[in-house]
């Protein structure tokens, strides 16, 4: 599963990438089906977050590496190379622009829900 990033550049700038999340674990389920994993881990301090209708954030950075799953409504983020994206309920992303000068966040329409789940240190997916 390919999910977008943003991540700091060696000159502090932010920009979009992608990162692949594979599905490399198999369990088999009681009824006979074969469920594709991706690598666990242990979340430090997940929660459900709301940000308010027309909130338009600053250049700001990432407070940790974190998965974000939006839930509810609309969410748009710029990175300083001017591209800017936008993702709806029932898609993820994964800002890692822990430094440098950061991206821009906007709510579109009305208020967003967002689950966060922080990564470990060092954690990665591959």
């Amino acid at each position: 599963m390919k999910i977008t990033t943003f991540i700091t550049t060696t000159t502090g700038e932010s920009q979009f990438a992608e990162v692949e999340i594979p599905f490399g674990l198999e369990r088999h389920d009681a009824f006979g089906h074969t469920l594709r994993q991706s690598q666990p881990y242990v979340s430090p301090a997940a929660q459900f977050v709301e940000l308010p209708a027309g909130m338009d954030q600053d250049w700001h950075n990432a407070p940790t590496r974190q998965v974000v799953v939006v839930l509810t409504g609309v969410l748009e983020v710029e990175t300083t190379d001017g591209v800017c994206r936008r993702w709806a309920a029932g898609e993820v992303f994964l800002p890692a622009d822990t430094s440098g000068r950061g991206h821009r966040t906007r709510c579109i329409g009305g208020a967003v829900r967002l689950l966060f789940v922080p990564l470990p240190k060092g954690f990665s997916f591959a």
